[in-house]
C-alpha cells in the first residue's frame, strides 16, 4: 500500500511539474494537496470500519475529481470505451433513453424514438430515482448506463419520478438492439421533404446525402425541412458535414480551446448541390450540441429558418484521451462558436420563430403541468458562456418554457407523415413556412 501510494503521489507530481514551480504559489498549493491526499487514502487503508479496495477508492476519487469540473467531463473504464465505439458505430443494447446528471439526480434528456423508452413514454425532465430497486444518487453517469444497458431481451425496472405525477412509478422495459437509424425521411409533397436527424454517428453523413440523391431522383427539390428536435449531439466531425451539405461557403464552426490544437476553424466546400432550395430547421430543449452546430451555421448564413424553442446550450467539445490498460479520460477542452463567434453555453439557440408544440387531441396531457425539460444551464458545474459571464435573460427564459416543456410525439414509421402532420403543430408551421419560401423564390427567380 505504502508503494501505491508513493508511486501515485510521484506519477500524479510528474505529470504536473511546471516550467516555473519554484515561482508559483499556485503550484506549490498542487504538491502541499496531492500529499493531503496521500495522507487520506492511508488514513483509509488504516482505520476504515472495513477493508476497501484501493482501486475503487481511486476511481471513486477521480470521479469525484471529473464531477467537479462540468457534467461532460468523466473517467472511461476499458468497458465503456467499447459502449461508445458501439453507440457512434450505429447501434447498443438497452432501452433507448439519453440521460444526464441534474441536482445529483439521474434525469432523462430525451427518448431515442422508436425504442422501449419512447415507446413507455418516457419524457424529457423525468426523473430516474432507482434502476432495479437500486437507488441511482449515488451513482455516477456511466455507471447508471450500465445498469440500463445489458444483454438483449432482458427486463429492467426503472422508478420514475415526473412533475405532475403525486408518486414515483415504476416501468419495467426489455432491453432490445437500439440501431441508431439516425437518417430518416420522406416527402411532405411532391418537391417538399422531410428530413430528421436523431444523431450523429459514423455514417449519418453519407445516410444524409443517399437520403437527398433519393428525394432529388423523385421530384426537383422545392423546400426541406430538417427535423433536428430531441438530438442529442454525437460526433463532432459528422455534423460539421451535415451543415457542410447545405453551404457552400463560410466558416461552420470554430472550437476554442487553451492547447493550439484545440484551436480550430471548420468550413464549408462548394460542389454538393444542396444550397438551392429553401430550408426550415426544427430545434427544441433536446437538440444539444452536434445539433446547435448545425442550426447555429444554417442560421448565420440565414440558410435556413430556425423554428421551435430554445435549444440546450451545450456548446463545449469533449477529446477522448486514452490511460494506461485501456481506460481513458472524457474530457471538456474546448468551447465551439457559430459562424458570428456565438458561443451557446449554457444559452442555447434562440429560433428566429419560437412555436411551443402543443399536444393537439391529447387534452389530458394539456390539463396537467408538463415535465421541465433540463438545459445545460441547469446542469450542476455547467460552463458559464465566457462571451456574457452570465446565465440567459429571462427574456430567452420564457421563449423557450413552453415548447420545451411538451416532448416530441414520436411515430415509429416516418412515413404515417398525415398523421405526424396532425399531431406535431411544430411540423406544421415549418411547412407553412416552407411552402412560403419556396414561393418567394420562385417569384424571384422570375
Amino acid at each position: 500500500m505504502k508503494r501505491l501510494l508513493t508511486l501515485l503521489l510521484v506519477g500524479l507530481c510528474c505529470i504536473w511539474t511546471p516550467a516555473h514551480a519554484d515561482d508559483s504559489k499556485q503550484d506549490r498549493d498542487i504538491y502541499r494537496d496531492l500529499e493531503t491526499f496521500a495522507n487520506v487514502l492511508t488514513l483509509i487503508q488504516q482505520y476504515y470500519v472495513d477493508e476497501i479496495d484501493s482501486n475503487k477508492v481511486i476511481t471513486g476519487a477521480i470521479n469525484g475529481m471529473l464531477g467537479s469540473l462540468d457534467p461532460h467531463s468523466a473517467y472511461m473504464t476499458p468497458e465503456d470505451f467499447k459502449d461508445l465505439e458501439e453507440e457512434t458505430s450505429g447501434s447498443f443494447t438497452g432501452i433507448g433513453i439519453e440521460i444526464s446528471i441534474r441536482d445529483g439526480v439521474l434525469t432523462a434528456v430525451a427518448p431515442i424514438e422508436g425504442t422501449p423508452a419512447d415507446r413507455q413514454g418516457i419524457k424529457s425532465g423525468d426523473q430516474i430515482v432507482r434502476i432495479n430497486n437500486e437507488l441511482t444518487k449515488t451513482m455516477t453517469l456511466m455507471e447508471a448506463i450500465k445498469k440500463l444497458r445489458g444483454v438483449k431481451g432482458t427486463p429492467v425496472t426503472i422508478t420514475v419520478h415526473r412533475q405532475e405525477w403525486k408518486e414515483p412509478k415504476d416501468l419495467t422495459l426489455i432491453r432490445e438492439a437500439i440501431p441508431l437509424v439516425s437518417v430518416r425521411y420522406t416527402e411532405l409533397e411532391p418537391g417538399f421533404s422531410y428530413i430528421r436527424v436523431s444523431n450523429f454517428q459514423a455514417t449519418t453523413t453519407k445516410d444524409l446525402r443517399n437520403a437527398l440523391k433519393n428525394l432529388k431522383k423523385k421530384h426537383r427539390i422545392l423546400g426541406v425541412v430538417l427535423d433536428l428536435r430531441n438530438n442529442p449531439g454525437g460526433l463532432l466531425d459528422q455534423a460539421v458535414k451535415v451543415a457542410d451539405l447545405f453551404l457552400d461557403k463560410g466558416v461552420i464552426v470554430s472550437t476554442k480551446g487553451r492547447n493550439k490544437e484545440e484551436q480550430m476553424v471548420f468550413e464549408a466546400h462548394p460542389g454538393d448541390g444542396y444550397s438551392d432550395f429553401p430550408m426550415v430547421a426544427l430545434v427544441n430543449g433536446g437538440s444539444a450540441s452536434g445539433s446547435e452546430i448545425v442550426a447555429g451555421a444554417l442560421r448565420d448564413h440565414k440558410r435556413a429558418v430556425i423554428m421551435g424553442t430554445i435549444t440546450f446550450g451545450k456548446g463545449s467539445v469533449q477529446t477522448i484521451l486514452p490511460l494506461p490498460e485501456g481506460a481513458g479520460l472524457r474530457l471538456t477542452t474546448a468551447k465551439y462558436y457559430t459562424p458570428n463567434g456565438e458561443s451557446i453555453q449554457a444559452t442555447g439557440i434562440k429560433p428566429d420563430i419560437v412555436i411551443p408544440l402543443t399536444s393537439q387531441g391529447d387534452t389530458a396531457a394539456l390539463q396537467s403541468p408538463p415535465a421541465k425539460t433540463i438545459r445545460e444551464k441547469d446542469l450542476p458545474h455547467h460552463l458559464e458562456n465566457d462571451k456574457s459571464g452570465k446565465k440567459p435573460s429571462e427574456a430567452a427564459d420564457k421563449t423557450g418554457d413552453g415548447g420545451d416543456e411538451e416532448e416530441l410525439r414520436q411515430m415509429e414509421d416516418i412515413h404515417q407523415i398525415a398523421k405526424r402532420m396532425e399531431q406535431d403543430n411544430q411540423l406544421q408551421a415549418a411547412f407553412t413556412t416552407l411552402k412560403g419560401l419556396a414561393r418567394s423564390a420562385g417569384q424571384q427567380q422570375k
